[in-house]
């Protein structure tokens, strides 16, 4: 198979074996991504005894909206292969989130009721804006989004590394069986992914993660108690934990939910262009109105049932290419799979039980590797001098909070709390800058190193000739 050749078409229905065996790896290639931020969030927020149920709720809620995503409901869905997940995006911002309502004396009930109503709330946002996404990329535009990515890896990397050293709380942290259990992880991550054999790289994080528990169980440090104690099948609680709002742990959520839409076009156009779909046009443009829409609806339901933010995933554009099926059809088969996932609370215990260190090193590799897409945003803009001091300043800020939270002290509270997060303070900066500082003019110094540029092209290319 040539890369522009696809064996199944978008329309397609594959035989059962082939349909259930691509869908597999599509599971695979997000397994861990869906499951990590709900472990990260309740890990980091000391909600640990809540995370088995909420693992399941995860998997489960994917499932649904990737039935949704892929099959179309009505106005919803793009109609694509490809599959929605918890997303990444979040995680940082609803750590931020539960912290605040920690702060101000919530149980821990009452704060997965705030993250979840602040959650619902957003979702309605991102419906809205699947209207005007052509207004939202005039203010959100590549730098910004490039920014704000670059952010949320940097700020998420201290929590991949407090889970290394053992997690909070830890009785001896920086324990070096806990270093080694992170080396094997990683080491085995990074073999997978220089392999030449597809499917390790598509599941490096998964056999990275399969590799440490082993590793683990050889050592004494792998406890599985808890599995016996989970039931053995249980359906959702809607609105278990009820509905809070809060402010100041809204913003910094908000305004994650516009960057993911934004991110849903580029991550929509990508799965298009693999199923050999129109990537202009009208056609075009109600898929990815349809998508955008799917995702803030899909998010409402996750809020509901108890879960974080769905988004679509962008890995699984790689495994079109990879198995040369764009069916749609294959979507019931994940979702399928996710959804019988997630009514297994079991499973989601057996994944709490995943030793901190194990999931720690998995987490910051991914968490750098969110910077470094990132940067690869910021590497593609043209340098000019507005963009290097939008940059600069955006991150030296978002970073300044993080690192020395003291710098806000002296600010109203209500101002504090939304000035804490690294993404709100780096993000909104950036927007301002991007609407303040005038377009750079170029001097004559640069039209002469221009020109100069240009002679040299030319005198390469007729030395060529």
């Amino acid at each position: 198979m040539h890369d522009n050749e696809l064996i199944f078409r978008h329309g397609d229905r594959p035989p059962f074996h082939t349909a259930f065996l691509v869908a597999f790896q599509h599971v695979l290639a997000c397994f861990v991504a869906i499951i990590a931020p709900t472990i990260i969030v309740t890990g980091a927020l000391g909600l640990q005894s809540e995370a088995p149920y909420l693992i399941s709720l995860a998997l489960l809620v994917s499932g649904i909206s990737t039935l949704i995503q892929t099959q179309r409901l009505g106005p919803l869905g793009s109609g694509l292969l490809c599959v929605q997940g918890t997303s990444f995006s979040f995680v940082a911002a609803l750590i931020s989130a539960g912290l605040i309502a920690r702060e101000r004396g919530a149980s821990d009930h009452e704060v997965l009721g705030v993250l979840f109503g602040i959650c619902i709330a957003g979702s309605l946002i991102e419906m809205a804006l699947g209207s005007v996404l052509h207004h939202l990329k005039r203010v959100i535009t590549p730098t910004v989004t490039g920014v704000v990515v670059t952010l949320i890896g940097l700020s998420l990397i201290s929590v991949g590394v407090t889970d290394i050293a053992g997690g909070h709380g830890a009785d001896n942290p920086g324990d070096p069986m806990n270093l080694l259990l992170a080396v094997i992880v990683i080491g085995v991550v990074l073999t997978c992914q220089l392999s030449r054999h597809p499917m390790l790289r598509v599941g490096s994080v998964f056999v990275g993660l399969l590799a440490g528990c082993i590793a683990a169980a050889l050592m004494g440090r792998l406890d599985l108690s808890g599995v016996a104690q989970a039931p053995l099948f249980q359906f959702p609680q809607p609105l278990r934990y009820g509905l809070g709002f809060d402010i100041a742990a809204f913003i910094p959520v908000a305004f994650i939910f516009a960057i993911t839409a934004i991110e849903t076009v580029g991550d929509l156009t990508g799965s298009s262009r693999a199923s050999h779909l129109p990537t202009s046009g009208l056609e075009y443009q109600k898929r990815i109105r349809g998508g955008v829409l799917g995702d803030g609806f899909n998010s409402l339901i996750a809020g509901v049932l108890n879960t974080f933010p769905n988004t679509t995933f962008s890995q699984n554009t790689g495994i079109i290419h990879l198995t040369g099926v764009a069916s749609r059809h294959i979507g019931l088969f994940v979702g399928g799979i996710l959804v019988m996932l997630g009514l297994i609370p079991a499973m989601g215990a057996v994944l709490q039980s995943i030793p901190q260190p194990v999931l720690g090193a998995a987490t910051t590799l991914m968490f750098g590797l969110i910077a470094v897409s990132g940067i690869r945003m910021l590497a593609e803009q043209r340098m000019t001098r507005k963009r290097v001091m939008i940059i600069a300043l955006s991150l030296g800020a978002g970073l300044g909070v993080e690192l020395v939270p003291q710098v806000l002290f002296g600010l109203p509270e209500l101002v504090q709390s939304v000035l804490s997060s690294s993404i709100t303070t780096g993000g909104l900066l950036a927007i301002l800058m991007h609407l303040v500082l005038p377009e750079h003019q170029a001097t004559e110094e640069d039209q002469a190193m221009a020109e100069d540029q240009a002679h040299a092209s030319t005198r390469q290319a007729t030395d060529t000739q």
